[in-house]
Order: structure tokens, then C-alpha cells, then sequence
């Protein structure tokens, strides 16, 4: 996605991606603002506004909407830069941190010398499939031990004990140690 060269760019765009409504700042070569304005962060919403426009330097932070924003801008015909605003102290450090603002830094940095963003690379779609199912997996088990030390924790707090046992036969040992007064056939019962 990144095909930048040493020249200046006729027209660089600073890309601030929010999870709504994304701000944009357009620079001439000689780094004077020619437009600033907010797009509706969808597929739908950048293709509406950004099609149109003549291929150019387009710069944003990598993010949440960034993988397949910075995608469709490519597809469209622009050069893609994804800045690593952690390596970019000018953005993460800012004072004055508004969507507005980082977008221009961003056009800013990326008119001068894309070199300045540490720019990243998206992986692959079939790689980000497999990574958010990783981390699907890791979330669920995660709130698997957090249910199960909250009930082990909350029948401790009656006098009681669950016994130990694998996550996997919990919901089987777990219902004959709780003391009478967490018994759902109690709550049903009143």
C-alpha cells in the first residue's frame, strides 16, 4: 500500500479515522491547506468522498477502521501510508489533541517525509482472520476464568467450597456445593 517516494506530493491528505465520523485535512505541495472537513467512517462514506478525487498521498494512523480503510483508498488508486503513531511523538504527545488537528499533523508528516510515521504494513486478510479468532478464543477463555473464580468467590464468601475441578466439568460439580441460600430452586421456590 505504501508506494512513497522523496518527492513532494501535489496533494497530501492527513486521515483522522474516529469510529463515526472521520476528519481530513487536504495539503497542497507547498503544505497550504486547500480543504479540511469530516466523512462518515464506512466504506460507503470514504468511496462517496475520496473517488473522486485525483490519485494523491493519503496518511492515516494505524487503528481499528485503518486496515480496511487504508485498503479501500489503495483500491481507489491513492498511495497509502499507515503511520505508527506510538513511533510518532509529535501525534501521541500532541497538546492540542483534536481529530482536526491530527489529521493536518498527519498530512504535515507525510507531505514532508513519509519516513517520519514508521509507516506499518496491514497483514493479509486469511493472517487477520486467524489472528481475530486467536483473540476471540483468548477473550472467551479469559471470561470463562473470570465467571468461575466469581462464583468460586462468592460461594467462599458463604462458608463454602467448590470443589477443585477443570473449567471444562465446572457447570457439573459446581451447583451441588453452593450453599442453600444461592440455590436457584430457592429463588424459584419464594
Amino acid at each position: 500500500m505504501t508506494n512513497s517516494t522523496h518527492e513532494t506530493p501535489a496533494v497530501t491528505v492527513g486521515i483522522d479515522v474516529s469510529d463515526l465520523l472521520t476528519s481530513f485535512c487536504v495539503l497542497d505541495r507547498q503544505g497550504e491547506i486547500l480543504e479540511e472537513g469530516k466523512v462518515r467512517t464506512s466504506p460507503e462514506g470514504f468511496t462517496r468522498r475520496f473517488a473522486a478525487v485525483e490519485p494523491c498521498r493519503m496518511v492515516m494512523e494505524v487503528g481499528t477502521h485503518s486496515r480496511w480503510a487504508s485498503k479501500l483508498l489503495a483500491d481507489l488508486g491513492h498511495e497509502v501510508i499507515v503511520a505508527n503513531p506510538w513511533k510518532v511523538r509529535l501525534i501521541a504527545n500532541s497538546i492540542k489533541k483534536t481529530d482536526r488537528s491530527d489529521a493536518e499533523t498527519l498530512a504535515r508528516l507525510g507531505r514532508v517525509d513519509p519516513k517520519l510515521l514508521s509507516p506499518v504494513l496491514h497483514r493479509g486478510d486469511k493472517a487477520q482472520a486467524d489472528l481475530a479468532i486467536i483473540h476471540a478464543r483468548e477473550s472467551l477463555v479469559a471470561s470463562r476464568r473470570l465467571l468461575i473464580n466469581q462464583i468460586r468467590g462468592t460461594v467462599k464468601s458463604f462458608g463454602a467450597r467448590v470443589p477443585i475441578c477443570d473449567a471444562a466439568v465446572f457447570h457439573r460439580k459446581a451447583p451441588d456445593s453452593l450453599p442453600q441460600e444461592l440455590r436457584l430452586d430457592r429463588i424459584a421456590a419464594s
